[in-house]
């Protein structure tokens, strides 16, 4: 059973391929909201829809106060500047300035007062001497009773405008003179209009202002519903303190899983890099997820689903192969969708490089055991010759046959044993020397070759110069006779030098640095393996390694591995 990651929106679900129900990366946007919910609490999405209804509510509200009180200001200045110009044009009248002089005012300016205060909406128009005496009143019964109210201004030639209450109640008047030919006040003309009447006007407009204010409320009430309803499509109904803990889970495995987890969007860019994808990658600790560049082998991978043009089932990776560096990576690639979109893609990285070494190191001892079965192959067959020989009754030939063969065959073990100290070594090149001469090539263990001890580990050695054997074996088949393959293993200053050369068709220059990069391998069904094990070897302990051309055409690896003293 293997888990996996998938991304859907902005939440992270895990799931198990080996369980049933729902592992795809779309899911049941409910059931994952469910999956967190625990109490009652409200979504962030209804909690911000109550917020912005009150906000909404409170500043119509106070909009709407405002808008009232401004109402009545330019309700009440309308009214001042109304009964100003009343005012001011009855004490131009010319009927006004003749009545006030004659014997009888009020029989001429009650009926004219009267007139002018229906024609005009007004409250009442009153025409008083200067000593407040009052020619004129809507209320008869006032009339000759002394006026309630400032007139010292419009005795002095002003105008008076206030706020009073009078005898009609509270109203906004104006008190303005009334003037003879040569400019002396004679009299006075005060024109108002009650508040109660300016209230009434202006509660004929509230319908207009109640259906405004409701209509506000309608499209503001709308456009959270909107935005609530969005928001709990993107935060799946979840509340502050669901979204909280699930942030917290969610980190905390993040940073703890043992898979590398790479996330990016449409467009390529990295959204998620998780610590052991920056291990295995070799990225920086400290940079930001969206600053990182990728390793073109994951970058490449990633590209197959995240361009646009990617083809139908480009769009996944089953446990395919990435090298990094040192590291051999097995890469599982999913695309991320959301709501039927394609949003992404998701990488999940492990780490397989001590793996793939022991594989390679079992591939190298595999072909030990098959070097050494040759040779007892071999053996076999030469004791089965000698055998016939001195049955059929021809000793003396199978006597020298056998010397002859034991003597060949002493000779490169004295040679070997003599040079190496190593056993697994010496085992390794008498068998691989059987093996070659199956294949009609001479295996050379140079003079100089000598190695005190175990200078390095076994294991090491063995990858070294059975991979370089093997290499050197293949790039002779096939050419002219005589193929000859030469090792060299030698400890010298304070390093062993292990050299493997060829009478082959070498290596051209071109091919030498890729050559030892896991993949690369000149046969159509070649792993690519053998050098690249040989490489890793020589970096693990600070050694080098290199490929040259011989002398007459072939090739020669070198590799040196520096030793402990």
């Amino acid at each position: 059973m293997r888990s996996f990651w998938s991304l859907t929106g902005n939440t992270w679900r895990t799931g198990n391929t080996g369980s049933t129900g729902n592992t795809g990366s779309t899911g049941n946007r409910e059931s994952a909201g469910n999956r967190w919910r625990t109490g009652n609490s409200w979504s962030i999405a209804r909690q911000l829809f109550v917020l912005q209804v009150l906000v909404v509510t409170l500043l119509v509200a106070i909009g709407t106060a405002g808008a009232v009180l401004l109402a009545h200001a330019d309700a009440e200045d309308a009214a001042i500047d109304q009964v100003k110009g009343i005012a001011t044009a009855v004490a131009l009248s010319p009927t006004v300035v003749a009545a006030v002089q004659g014997p009888d005012p009020t029989k001429i300016l009650q009926p004219y007062a009267e007139s002018v205060r229906r024609t005009t909406h007004t409250t009442f128009v009153v025409v008083m001497a200067t000593d407040r005496t009052r020619y004129t009143h809507p209320t008869v019964s006032l009339i000759g009773q002394p006026f309630v109210g400032r007139i010292d201004t419009a005795l002095r030639g002003g105008i008076v405008v206030e706020t009073h209450r009078g005898s009609l109640g509270e109203s906004v008047r104006t008190v303005v003179p009334v003037r003879d030919q040569s400019g002396k006040v004679i009299a006075l003309v005060s024109v108002g209009i009650i508040t109660a009447a300016i209230n009434q006007k202006l509660l004929s407009r509230t319908p207009a202002v109640l259906l405004a204010t409701a209509l506000g409320l309608l499209l503001a009430a709308a456009g959270s519903g909107l935005l609530s309803r969005r928001l709990r499509r993107q935060t799946h109904g979840l509340g502050p303190a669901e979204m909280t803990r699930m942030y917290e889970y969610h980190d905390a495995v993040l940073h703890s899983v043992r898979e590398g987890l790479v996330v990016v969007d449409r467009a390529g860019r990295v959204t998620l890099v998780n610590d052991e994808a920056r291990r295995l990658l070799d990225l920086p600790d400290d940079a930001p997820a969206t600053t990182l560049e990728l390793p073109r082998e994951v970058a490449a991978l990633l590209a197959t689903s995240t361009t646009p043009a990617a083809a139908p089932g480009n769009d996944r990776a089953d446990d395919q192969p990435v090298l990094v560096g040192d590291r051999v990576l097995v890469a599982n690639q999913r695309e991320i969708r959301s709501q039927g979109q394609a949003i992404g893609s998701v990488l999940t990285l492990r780490d397989h490089t001590e793996l793939r070494a022991l594989t390679g190191e079992l591939d190298s001892v595999r072909g030990l055991t098959e070097a050494l079965r040759a040779q007892a192959h071999e053996a076999a067959n030469r004791l089965h010759t000698v055998v016939t020989m001195v049955e059929l009754g021809r000793k003396d030939e199978a006597l020298r046959l056998a010397t002859a063969e034991l003597a060949v065959a002493q000779q490169l073990t004295d040679q070997v044993m003599g040079a190496l100290d190593e056993p697994a070594l010496a085992a390794l090149l008498l068998g691989k020397s059987a093996q070659a001469a199956e294949r009609g090539v001479q295996l050379i263990v140079d003079d100089a070759s000598r190695l005190d001890g175990e200078r390095l580990p076994s294991r090491d050695l063995l990858t070294v110069v059975g991979n370089l054997v093997d290499n050197a074996l293949e790039a002779v088949a096939g050419t002219d006779p005589p193929r000859t393959v030469t090792v060299l293993v030698v400890e010298e200053d304070g390093e062993v030098l292990v050299q493997v050369s060829d009478n082959g068709p070498g290596m051209p220059e071109h091919d030498v640095a890729a050559a030892f990069q896991r993949g690369w391998s000149t046969k159509e069904n070649g792993r690519g393996v053998g050098l690249s094990l040989v490489r890793q070897v020589a970096e693990r302990h600070g050694g080098t390694y290199a490929v040259t051309g011989r002398t007459g055409g072939g090739a020669v690896v070198t590799i040196r591995i520096p030793v402990r003293a």
